[in-house]
């Protein structure tokens, strides 16, 4: 078990480093917020080949590679170092490509640039999830420059999209679909995608809802005629989600995971058609999602709010009102506020199994290597991962970015946090072979 640790060494950190610049530098084309932003994972597809496919196979090294694109420009890339024993494998997932969007102005740096602070490498995407795609790389380098002979077989998967990746049909599920993870079943599957050394043994899914709200818009002079959509949402609205808390309390198990945070339903967007400020809005829509902990069905909980809007909606007259002349029915005009509720695609967050393996390597791993291990949960969502572990997948999760800049302004992660991460992984792969 020692000498793989020792094969295999510290981080490289002028490859690393090298590496990450060039990633850092990509990051202002790999931003995801469609429409507007329309990722190009392949130029980070491309740095990690120029590094990796002078190992591969066809020039005659051990790595296996494929670039998997469903989509122009938007590829995943596999890479597998062969062990000697087919039914054992360690894998290193969802190192995704694409940086959410950074405001330049909004920052003390260029976001879209690497910069050097003492131990600090600052730039958008060096916690998420850049920074890992560089770790890995150089972990595979290794494995491929060493000619380590391992039983398990190494696979590290650089996913094109983290956010939508299903809806879009370019990430992680297509892989999935096209049965990319099959042999990954044969041994823990690590996804690298969260951040502070330690193992994150919880997450939430997410249900993404739209609230669309009709009334009855008039002039501000003469409130008595319409039916206010704005006020209108925002009791609906509360009513819908004092019900959510109700049947949907914290958790007893959210203790034993360390959630920070229970449950939520809450609005996070709101769109009404415009207009002067002396027009009542007769319709407006609101946006936001639910974020639940993995010890809740999500069917349950889409089911029980189209009860609450259907319930609203029947008893509209009900409803709390704001000042004399507020009200959601105009009986003489027959006329009845009403609002209807709408979901995207759901998927379900994941309490990682304790007693397996994946999770005993993981911590004793984190203990040599960081001196302590106090696992976590937070209801940050990650794509698949339920899914996989209720298919039998040992599914655990950890990075080595900072939380505290996770999708933040001014994002940085720290070299020594990244070499300690790669010191993991090697005595991850170490106590496999034991």
């Amino acid at each position: 078990m020692a000498d793989v640790r020792q094969i295999l060494g510290d981080l490289n950190k002028g490859s690393f480093g090298d590496l990450m610049k060039k990633l850092i530098d990509e990051s202002k084309y790999v931003q995801n917020n469609p429409p507007d932003l329309i990722p190009e994972e392949d130029r980070i597809v491309n740095h990690v080949l120029d590094i990796l496919d002078p190992y591969s196979t066809k020039n005659g090294g051990p790595l296996v590679i494929n670039h998997i694109a469903y989509t122009p420009n938007r590829g995943n890339l596999i890479v597998e170092y062969p062990g000697t024993d087919p039914k054992k494998v360690v894998s290193f997932v969802g190192m995704h490509m694409d940086v959410v969007p950074a405001n330049p102005e909004q920052w003390e740096f260029d976001p879209f640039s690497l910069s050097i602070d003492g131990d600090k490498l600052r730039g958008r995407g060096t916690t998420d999830c850049l920074g890992h795609v560089a770790l890995v790389t150089e972990l595979m380098k290794t494995l491929a420059e060493t000619k380590i002979k391992l039983k398990s077989t190494v696979i590290a998967i650089f996913i094109a999209s983290e956010e939508n990746a299903s809806i879009q049909g370019i990430g992680v599920d297509a892989l999935d679909e096209d049965g990319w993870f099959d042999n990954l079943k044969n041994g823990p599957l690590f996804w690298i995608d969260t951040a502070d050394k330690q193992p994150c043994i919880g997450t939430g899914g997410v249900i993404p809802w739209k609230l669309e709200v009709t009334g009855k818009g008039f002039h501000s002079g003469l409130p008595n005629k319409a039916i206010n959509a704005l006020e209108l949402g925002m009791d609906a609205l509360k009513e819908i989600q004092t019900r959510f808390y109700r049947d949907f309390p914290p958790h007893p198990k959210e203790k034993v995971y360390k959630f920070e945070a229970p449950s939520t339903m809450k609005p996070t967007q709101w769109f009404y058609p415009g207009g002067g400020n002396n027009q009542i809005p007769g319709e407006c829509t609101i946006a936001g999602d639910v974020r639940l902990t993995p010890f809740y069905n999500v069917s349950d909980v889409i089911q029980k709010l189209q009860e609450y809007v259907d319930d609203l909606n029947a008893n509209i007259e009900q409803l709390d009102t704001r000042g004399p002349v507020s009200k959601y029915v105009l009986p003489e005009e027959n006329i009845r506020g009403s609002m209807s509720i709408s979901f995207d695609e759901p998927y379900s967050g994941v309490a990682c199994d304790l007693d397996s393996l994946g999770y005993k390597v993981l911590s004793n791993a984190t203990k040599e290597v960081v001196g302590y291990v106090e696992p976590y949960s937070i209801t940050g969502s990650l794509p698949l991962i339920r899914d996989l572990q209720d298919r039998g997948y040992d599914v655990q999760t950890t990075g080595y970015g900072i939380m505290d800049t996770y999708h933040a302004d001014n994002e940085y992660c720290l070299l020594f946090d990244m070499s300690q991460g790669y010191q993991v992984f090697a005595s991850i792969i170490a106590q496999l072979e034991d």
